[in-house]
């Protein structure tokens, strides 16, 4: 990954994550920021995540902003983040 990052300089560099991986996607996304450098992120499968426990960890451990969240399987179902809709999904 360092090697691909050196060699095609990427203007953005975004870690797309399951939101139900739980304590895997925290891993995953301390890992690949510290070998990649995240700048955003998308997090599929947030319809599940009823709770939005995924959504605020990863955003906390990496402070980088969530771009989209998926909630289903096609593409028209890829929403732009809304941290107000995501409180709301929380605290009702």
């Amino acid at each position: 990954m360092e090697k691909i990052i050196r060699v095609t300089t990427p203007d953005l560099k975004i870690f797309v994550g399951e939101s139900i991986a739980g304590n895997d996607l925290i891993e995953q996304v301390k890992t690949f920021d510290e070998t990649a450098g995240i700048d955003a992120l998308i997090l599929t499968k947030a319809d599940i995540d009823e709770r939005g426990g995924a959504c605020i960890s990863v955003s906390h451990v990496t402070g980088k902003p969530i771009l989209f969240l998926g909630a289903g399987q096609e593409y028209s179902e890829l929403k732009r983040f809304d941290k107000s809709e995501l409180l709301k999904a929380i605290f009702g």
